[in-house]
């Protein structure tokens, strides 16, 4: 008995066909959402700029809506829609750039800026996804100049002690040699007047 090939190519045909058209029949219907969020962690000084930076993919209109949570309580910071509106708070009315992937720049960051970013990107048909980012904001630490601010008060009060001590060492040098050309000048007067009296 021989096996039939024609059958096993065409099975292998009719099942590419029939996953393809799955795939595009998948890719047709409405419904989701994905969020990607390269860095949930970030660690900011203030007075920094930042971007809390997430990329979101989906089939139609995107609302994406920004909420910052901290001790202070929570804040909506900012909400668009994807190629038309963006409805900025007035507390952060000056200090947000918003970006079509979804991003968000906060500028000038302060000690109550720290705390959780909620993203929720929300699409047409009602499938929604979520993101979470969080923000440390330190403040500058001037430890390091005041070691260094101490170091050179001391260093230029050593410096100016020795250009004391050098002054007073050459002052004391100039007063010694004067009376030693004195005391010179005296005896070798003394030494002419004695050669002329004994001549």
């Amino acid at each position: 008995m021989r096996p039939l090939q024609g059958c096993r190519g065409r099975g292998v045909v009719v099942g590419t066909v029939t996953l393809c058209l799955a795939a595009g029949w998948a890719l047709q219907t409405p419904g989701g959402v994905s969020l990607v969020v390269p860095q949930p962690n970030i660690n900011a000084t203030v007075a920094q700029n930042i971007l809390l930076s997430v990329e979101y993919f989906c089939r139609g209109v995107a609302t994406i809506e920004w909420k910052h949570v901290s001790s202070w309580g929570t804040t909506k910071i900012a909400e668009w829609k994807s190629g038309n509106y963006v409805n900025i708070s007035t507390v952060y009315k000056d200090r947000v750039t918003t970006f079509e992937n979804g991003s968000l720049q906060l500028l000038n960051v302060g000690m109550r800026d720290a705390g959780y970013y909620f993203i929720t990107v929300t699409e047409e048909y009602g499938t929604n996804t979520y993101g979470t980012i969080i923000v440390n904001v330190y403040e500058i630490i001037y430890e390091d100049l005041h070691f260094v601010a101490v170091v050179f008060a001391f260093l230029a009060a050593v410096s100016a002690i020795l250009i004391c001590f050098m002054w007073l060492c050459n002052k004391s040098l100039h007063l010694f040699q004067k009376k030693t050309t004195h005391k010179l000048t005296a005896s070798t007067t003394e030494e002419i007047e004695l050669e002329t009296i004994e001549c």
